[in-house]
């Protein structure tokens, strides 16, 4: 895997170094760049990129809209945001501008890792501030796949029975129940399901007050 680090920190880049070793996929190449401009080239030079991590307050950089601006450039290139700016009204213009997700610098590690692993099994992530900015009381905001296991969860499967059914890595499984979790503000399979119950999603695809817009995990 091949992922792009644009961040003017280099502290900052050489800490995330050693943390994308973690991730179970392996990084085969890390690039990285201080500066808005070189990182864009650097893209150019690299079409194939897995995954680009930008700090959008780097050099050069343009805030919320060098999301926009890459993301007409790049629309097959996953983006995703790490930055120490965590106002809940620019993280809403990232992601309306289409960012795959965005982890702010104060959170840990193991929130960075379980939101990349997320992003690159074709998820979004989106930080505890982001839904409580975006929904209102009594929504739950879900991805497609999370509603699906939310089914699972509701119907009695196992973690390695979603994962035969939609020939998930059952790692991958984990961490959509736990996104699951998070949305839903439970702490297991039966409260879960109680929950979905009770606000009138269907085991047979109902999504009622559910909607299918970005999710959140931790």
């Amino acid at each position: 895997m091949q992922i792009l680090l644009i961040d003017h920190h280099e502290l900052f880049r050489d800490g995330l170094r050693h943390m994308l070793q973690k991730l179970p996929c392996g990084v085969e190449e890390l690039l990285e760049e201080g500066d808005w401009q070189k990182g864009l080239k650097c893209v150019e030079r690299h079409p194939d990129l897995d995954l680009v991590l930008l700090e959008p307050n780097s050099y050069g950089c343009s805030g919320a809209d060098s999301v926009r601006i890459f993301r007409e450039r790049y629309p097959h290139i996953p983006l995703v945001v790490v930055s120490a700016a965590e106002d809940a009204g620019m993280i809403n213009k990232i992601m309306n501008y289409g960012a795959r997700g965005f982890v702010g610098k104060s959170s840990p590690e193991s929130v960075l890792l379980n939101a990349l692993k997320l992003i690159l099994a074709g998820d979004i992530y989106v930080p505890q501030q982001m839904l409580r900015y975006l929904s209102s009381p009594g929504e739950y905001r879900l991805t497609q796949r999370q509603i699906q296991v939310l089914n699972c969860l509701s119907e009695g499967f196992s973690n390695k029975q979603i994962s035969e059914k939609f020939n998930l890595a059952e790692s991958t499984v984990k961490v959509h129940v736990a996104a699951v979790y998070q949305v839903l503000r439970v702490r297991n399979r039966l409260e879960a399901a109680g929950l979905a119950s009770r606000i009138g999603f269907g085991i047979k695809h109902q999504v009622a007050r559910i909607s299918t817009a970005r999710s959140v995990t931790a």
